[in-house]
């Protein structure tokens, strides 16, 4: 599709901030008003249309579908996003360890226990380590805790979290990341801990560091994403 507009621009409107491209209001996929909670995340989404060449690039709208998974999914309660994050708590990667004494496990030991402990601290709740692969479920008042923690996000910062946790395959690592000293390079390390290691051991596949490369971009938007929700 060509481009088809010439300027992008922002709007206050009554409940919040909207894009509009040459004075009209754009919409969401679901035709739903694009109306966002702060101005900083609007100018950031007329941004991605405003760098569009001549022509348009799907890929160039990360920030946009974001908002458009908020407004027309989980605002509506057409996606379950507080379930479906919820449901990485009990795979939570960071609880799963290796064999104790290898140097998998010594690392996880160092890099993921210091993160799963302020997660816990901070959140009044006791996850379970597991070591190996077998399923442990975690204990029933942590999961209502966080259940409850994630019930009182708005559906913008509900959408984050759960992409987030997703792509990490950890809502410890998308909690952490809501934090506003956190830092997204060390959570996406964070969350790929193992697979380092094998490249480290095996060496590294083109194809998959491409594939990789292209999950870590999708955490960062989602992590920008959250960010500017704070303004």
């Amino acid at each position: 599709m060509k481009r088809f507009w010439k300027e992008a621009s922002v709007t206050q409107v009554t409940d919040g901030w909207q894009v509009a491209l040459d004075g009209r209001a754009v919409r969401t996929q679901a035709g739903l008003p694009q109306v966002v909670p702060t101005r900083a995340l609007a100018q950031a989404m007329a941004g991605e249309w405003q760098a569009q060449g001549e022509t348009i690039d799907p890929r160039g709208f990360a920030l946009r579908d974001l908002a458009d998974f908020a407004i027309d999914r989980v605002a509506t309660q057409e996606d379950d996003a507080v379930a479906k994050a919820l449901a990485f708590a009990q795979t939570d990667t960071l609880c799963y360890r290796a064999d104790p004494g290898t140097p998998l496990a010594r690392r996880q030991d160092e890099e993921w226990e210091p993160l799963l402990a302020r997660v816990e601290q901070r959140e009044g709740v006791t996850l379970e380590r597991v070591e190996g692969i077998l399923h442990r479920p975690q204990p029933e008042t942590s999961m209502t805790r966080l259940e409850n923690r994630l019930s009182a996000l708005d559906p913008f910062r509900q959408a984050a979290v759960f992409t987030l946790a997703s792509l990490a395959a950890s809502l410890c690592i998308a909690l952490e990341a809501m934090e506003q000293d956190a830092d997204p390079g060390t959570l996406w390390r964070a969350a790929n801990l193992e697979e380092d290691m094998q490249a480290e051991i095996w060496g590294r596949d083109a194809e998959a560091e491409a594939a990789r490369a292209e999950k870590r971009a999708a955490f960062l938007k989602a992590y920008e994403f959250l960010s500017l929700l704070a303004d």
